[in-house]
């Protein structure tokens, strides 16, 4: 399998958080989703991966080359927050991005704006966020790019526009020379979208491959406080306790292990970031 984008041993320290040797692949034709707590540290590993931030240590290739060598025609980036100025327009902002990109299509970037109802002469200071992230998405598929890079685009926005970005992710990989690296807290969306997952906490990658390798290898866990021995209960993470029991996460392969009365149903990614976010506070 080829790699559109490959990380090694990224890190970053900043004193009261690090990045600990971040390394992941993102598999050319395939929607990779970044999962993990705020704070865990995916913006610093996006920054670092679009040399925004400088890494203490690390490489990161993309298309075989190493960063710094990648033409700007073949990422697409859109951040959290759009760094566009507020009294721009829609014509304003062509006129600004078009100029770094040599393969720039004003034609697929008009066809874009009609699609997601942008007007030419909006404002940005006049448009919702959701606006404001459809007009990011327009210009970063505008310009011939291979891998997409996303911070957050969905957070924030209805089910509707959030179903509509979902679906543009899934046509833009139809074409297996291209890829999507996707940071969100709404994981649902992934669940929808996402072949692969990285899940980062606290600046390390706990996980890196298939979603679906991911979901099963967790299960929730119900039951009774009485029905665990001590060794059992080192089994649950992110143990919660309450009045008639306690819930928690165990490892699939653990199932066994737990006794008959408890009870195991499927997780979402939502359940696993939670249990595995608690799990590490209760072993700070």
């Amino acid at each position: 399998m080829n790699n559109i984008l490959e990380v090694r041993g990224l890190r970053k320290d900043y004193g009261s958080f690090a990045l600990n040797e971040i390394s992941f692949d993102v598999p050319s034709g395939y929607i990779m989703g970044f999962i993990g707590p705020n704070g865990a540290g995916k913006t610093t590993t996006l920054k670092s991966i679009l040399s925004i931030v400088q890494p203490d240590s690390g490489s990161v290739k993309m298309f075989g080359q190493d960063g710094g060598a990648v033409q700007n025609e073949e990422i697409g980036v859109v951040m959290d927050s759009p760094m566009y100025v507020d009294d721009w327009n829609v014509g304003d902002v062509e006129k600004a991005v078009s100029s770094f990109y040599k393969q720039w299509d004003k034609e697929l970037y008009s066809g874009y704006l009609k699609r997601f109802g942008l007007e030419p002469k909006k404002k940005i200071k006049e448009m919702s966020r959701g606006m404001k992230i459809k007009l990011q998405i327009a210009a970063a598929l505008s310009h011939s790019a291979r891998l997409l890079i996303l911070d957050e685009p969905t957070s924030g926005l209805d089910p509707v526009a959030r179903d509509e970005i979902c679906d543009l992710l899934r046509e833009f990989v139809t074409d297996e020379s291209k890829s999507v690296l996707f940071s969100t807290h709404i994981t649902s969306d992934l669940e929808k979208t996402a072949d692969y997952i990285v899940f980062i906490l606290n600046g390390s990658i706990v996980f890196t491959g298939a979603k679906d390798d991911l979901l099963e290898r967790y299960a929730r866990v119900i039951g009774g406080l009485q029905e665990l021995n001590t060794e059992q209960k080192k089994l649950v993470i992110g143990c919660r306790e309450h009045g008639t029991g306690f819930e928690g996460m165990v490892e699939t392969e653990n199932i066994g292990k737990l006794p008959n009365g408890v009870l195991t149903e499927e997780i979402s990614l939502d359940e696993i970031i939670i249990f595995m976010n608690k799990g590490a506070e209760n072993h700070e």
